[in-house]
């Protein structure tokens, strides 16, 4: 599903004022970035358009912005770690109103070269909402040019994602997407479209409601789907097993036994634990120390609860991948927050690390497990989109990359 999309190799933007949409939704302790990966990711784009005598403004949410506009969700550490970067000052704009009369100010005085970034546009309230028409002129009034860049919020028509596109149409602009837009659909188009064969897709996370459509998008293109983590439970349930106090989605026990079915039908082989690592009470807080016992899944005690695969299942699930010519992971296999809890995850992690398949890590807590693991430069691709990267995996057109210019 090549990204037939005009990228920011396609476009000339030599003197042109050009908006470039980030995700610099970066972690934050009292006003100091803990992980800079998002910036990282996003510099690739801002540098090429800087070399090529671009004059680039960038935007980017932080944050819920749930109490209104405040300090605390403002991009101004970000400003400050970029220009670090860069090596070079980006002028940031600190009006909560985005794109006001000092947004405005600080574009004119723009030379080529120049970067300046606006405040947080989730101030501006709901993107979404008609408010969001009137942001998005306001936004295509500063730039000739529009680049999407935030592959995290490119499953939501904003403003800043999508709506802006429209108006930059209007005026004769283009709307192109950055390196790593197009990183991520390339590894994740061509991996769900056109994978080279075995094709296994692990999955694994608490809820089935919340992958509902991705088990039934990936059963049809994958080999063999190995499904771990909380939902697994449901799964087990489905086909008649105890599973204790296990997590369990009652309501989706009749879609699990379709899924089956369904698997059986197209000739897919479906994974499920065999063994468990149980405890008897969920650790508060999570990473506190938790007593286990193992227990094969033909007899799981109804007073113990599941929280990570077994090492039976943990050796299954490794084999299963050893012989993988391309895999998609979305999902850690048991509560990998804590220690005691983190084997399973960390077995799949690593043997992703040692194959020779291209390996796809989907964003959100199977990305966060990886890095934390030291296993994140072994992989061929981490999404730095959770919900984004399971859209795609799902099969949805994704509205930040629907809106990009066709070449």
């Amino acid at each position: 599903m090549g990204l037939n999309k005009k990228s920011v190799d396609d476009i000339n933007v030599s003197g042109k004022r050009v908006l470039v949409r980030c995700d610099f939704n970066v972690p934050l302790k009292e006003g100091v970035i803990t992980d800079e990966t998002r910036i990282n990711a996003a510099l690739p784009t801002i540098q090429k358009l800087l070399n090529d005598g671009g004059k680039v403004i960038l935007c980017s949410h932080l944050g819920k912005v749930k109490e209104g506009p405040n300090e605390k969700e403002s991009l101004a550490p970000v400003a400050k770690r970029l220009s670090e970067k860069l090596g070079k000052e980006v002028v940031f704009v600190s009006d909560y109103n985005v794109t006001g009369e000092a947004a405005t100010a600080a574009v004119e005085a723009m030379k080529e070269g120049d970067v300046v970034l606006l405040q947080n546009t989730r101030f501006r309230g709901k993107e979404e909402t008609k408010n969001g028409e009137e942001f998005s002129k306001e936004l295509a009034d500063l730039a000739d040019v529009y680049v999407c860049d935030a592959f995290g919020s490119s499953h939501r028509a904003h403003a800043s994602v999508a709506g802006v596109t429209k108006f930059i149409t209007e005026k004769g602009g283009e709307n192109a997407v950055g390196y790593l837009m197009q990183k991520e659909i390339d590894f994740l188009g061509n991996a769900v479209e056109d994978p080279v064969r075995p094709f296994v897709a692990i999955l694994g996370g608490a809820k089935v409601a919340d992958k509902l459509n991705v088990i039934n998008n990936l059963l049809e293109k994958c080999d063999t789907l190995i499904i771990g983590g909380g939902m697994a439970y449901t799964f087990l349930k489905a086909q008649g097993y105890e599973i204790g106090k296990s997590l369990v989605d009652d309501e989706k026990i009749d879609y699990c036994k379709e899924m089956l079915a369904k698997a059986e039908e197209l000739g897919k082989k479906i994974l499920l634990p065999v063994d468990s690592v149980t405890i008897a009470s969920f650790p508060s807080p999570i990473d506190a120390e938790v007593e286990t016992e193992v227990y094969d899944a033909t007899a799981m005690p109804a007073d113990r609860m599941a929280c990570d695969i077994g090492p039976k299942t943990a050796e299954l699930f490794a084999e299963a991948v050893k012989s993988a010519k391309t895999v998609v992971w979305n999902g850690p296999m048991g509560v990998f927050e804590n220690p005691t809890l983190a084997a399973g995850t960390l077995t799949v992690a690593k043997v992703l690390a040692e194959t020779e398949a291209t390996t796809i890590i989907g964003g959100g807590d199977s990305a966060a497990a990886v890095n934390q693991m030291g296993y994140g430069d072994k992989m061929s691709h981490i999404s730095t989109g959770g919900g984004a990267s399971l859209e795609f995996l799902e099969g949805k057109e994704l509205p930040g990359v629907v809106a990009a210019d066709d070449k």
